[in-house]
């Protein structure tokens, strides 16, 4: 793990996170979806995948931000999104 001090992710590792993140992002997703569908929005699990969805979404938009903190002047916008 590295500390707060150390240098930022590059560029090209700000983009393979992004398409990793993006393709679980989704994935996870359709399978709340799912969830969902089946068990309906009131149960526990439907709940708890909800919130795993949620939290990644959070995720990726802070690490979007992170992303054009790391690289002010440079085009990272979409990495995350």
């Amino acid at each position: 793990m590295r500390s707060e001090n150390s240098d930022p992710l590059t560029l090209d590792e700000h983009r393979e996170l992004g398409v990793e993140l993006r393709g679980t992002r989704s994935r996870l997703h359709q399978l709340c979806t799912l969830v969902m569908s089946v068990y309906g929005p009131q149960n526990q699990v439907a709940f708890d995948f909800r919130k795993a969805a949620e939290s990644m979404d959070r995720l990726c938009q802070d690490l979007q931000a992170q992303a054009a903190h790391d690289w002010p002047g440079h085009s990272t916008e979409g990495f995350y999104a």
